[in-house]
């Protein structure tokens, strides 16, 4: 029970992303812990995969965008003239903080750039793909009542300390 993903236990785990072609999103190498069961960050699709698994399970989970990043938003994307862009953000992949006349934040990607237009794109780079997460759990301990309050480890995550 000791190293078993259960509810109220920091599970300390690493993961790879693979976007909808197989590709490498990302990966993480370097432990990063959570509170099971208490709606942390872990898409939940995910965390219901770890429920009962043990220390060194490699656990595997498909999300189509519903479970996941969601549906790529049209109405979350915009183009416009080159020349109305400030130079430092005319490359592909270059990101920028907007904010709304309520002051809510978006931050948006440039995704094109083509005949003296460039496209910015609020959505998530995975939104609208069926995304894989391979995750390994390299610890599980028991949660300080602290801890399942706050809904992450004291450490914040970062450093595994097994007990």
């Amino acid at each position: 029970m000791q190293n078993t993903v259960a509810r109220h236990r920091v599970v300390y785990l690493t993961y790879t992303i693979l976007d909808q072609a197989g590709g490498f999103f990302e990966q993480y190498d370097v432990p990063v812990g959570y509170v099971h069961g208490v709606n942390g960050p872990l898409f939940e699709k995910i965390e219901r995969a770890l429920e009962g698994r043990k220390v060194g399970d490699r656990v595997e989970v498909t999300l189509p965008p519903g479970d996941g990043f969601g549906e790529h938003k049209p109405e979350l994307t915009f183009t416009d003239d080159i020349d109305n862009v400030p130079p430092e953000h005319r490359r592909l992949g270059s990101q920028v903080m907007f904010e709304n006349e309520r002051g809510e934040q978006m931050e948006l990607r440039v995704t094109r750039i083509a005949d003296g237009k460039l496209t910015v794109d609020g959505n998530h780079p995975l939104a609208g793909q069926t995304v894989k997460f391979v995750v390994t759990i390299v610890g599980v301990r028991a949660a300080t009542p602290e801890e399942i309050t706050n809904g992450m480890p004291a450490d914040g995550g970062a450093t595994p300390r097994i007990h």
